[in-house]
């Protein structure tokens, strides 16, 4: 659990970098109240702005000398080259060979470097902490400690924006949001249910809840290119299983469904990721009365846009 202390730091040290968020209704036929927690609203179109911002910022000018390095999809890339910026600092971002084309862009949009490498490869740089050819302080994008502590002010939000949620689901891709999130929440509120989803996909966290213990799971790339993957990184696994209350794996067309919801419902557009947590939420298999969803992000390509718009799940 990451302490609440550092939790309230992370929201002093990103005040007028993150934005506080809203917390609307979602207008939907289901048995709970379902609320959508918008990140997708953040100056970087998801939450990543949070971790990377608190990391970044809180940095020393000598842990910055050489710049910063992270592997990410595409979201968490774009946090850390938006604040490397603000510190006048280079960044390199090693991204899959599957990462989208809107992500890249906007990763370069904002002064990244941006390096390509197999799946495979990119894993092995979450789990070393290190790449080949690129220097730089590391910025894990879901076990570092400062990067949990600002995912938490989300959840310093939620305690002040409603004071009667019974439960919080929240996508699952490395398991540093949900671990952050739950860190605040139940720290004033134990009761709080958190939940976490995943693309069937690529689904360890609900696999590992099923089965009692982690396990290597098969892992299909999709567009919900946010979240899932064949494995869990063990240590933060080890904090997040200590929060959760259970796991989702979503099936693709369900996530397809919950992206039209959101855009007729609502007029926005989550990307796979931000809508897994809809998902589960709308399809009735998350206990409670008032279920927040934490939609994460909103950075997806407009063609995949286009054609689920249309009915299709790409």
């Amino acid at each position: 659990m990451i302490p609440f202390a550092e939790i309230e730091r992370a929201r002093q040290v990103i005040d007028g970098v993150a934005v506080r968020t809203p917390l609307v209704r979602l207008d939907v036929e289901a048995d709970a109240e379902i609320w959508l927690k918008l990140e997708l609203l953040q100056p970087v179109r998801s939450f990543k702005i949070r971790g990377a911002g608190n990391a970044i910022l809180t940095a020393t000018d000598g842990q910055l000398a050489d710049g910063v390095l992270t592997a990410s999809a595409g979201n968490m890339a774009q946090g850390v080259a938006y604040a490397a910026r603000l510190r006048g600092v280079p960044a390199t971002i090693v991204v899959p060979d599957s990462a989208p084309r809107a992500k890249l862009d906007a990763i370069e949009r904002y002064g990244g470097r941006v390096v390509p490498v197999p799946y495979e490869e990119w894993w092995n740089v979450l789990v070393t902490g290190s790449f080949d050819g690129a220097g730089g302080m590391f910025v894990h994008p879901v076990a570092d400690p400062r990067v949990q502590a600002g995912n938490g002010t989300i959840g310093l939000e939620l305690l002040e924006q409603s004071p009667d949620f019974d439960a919080v689901v929240v996508p699952y891709g490395g398991g540093g949001l949900v671990t952050g999130i739950a860190s605040a929440v139940k720290a004033k509120r134990p009761e709080v249910s958190v939940y976490s989803a995943e693309p069937e996909t690529g689904a360890p966290a609900a696999a590992a809840f099923a089965a009692g213990a982690p396990a290597s799971v098969g892992f299909t790339p999709s567009f919900v290119d946010g979240a899932g993957s064949g494995s869990l990184l063990p240590a933060v696994w080890e904090q997040a299983s200590q929060l959760l209350d259970g796991a989702f794996g979503l099936p693709l067309d369900e996530v397809a469904a919950a992206i039209r919801l959101l855009a007729e419902r609502t007029r926005v557009i989550a990307e796979g990721a931000g809508a897994l947590a809809v998902a589960a939420a709308a399809s009735g298999r998350v206990s409670g009365k008032k279920i927040v969803c934490i939609v994460s992000g909103g950075n997806i390509d407009s063609g995949v846009v286009a054609r689920i718009l249309l009915g299709e799940t790409p």
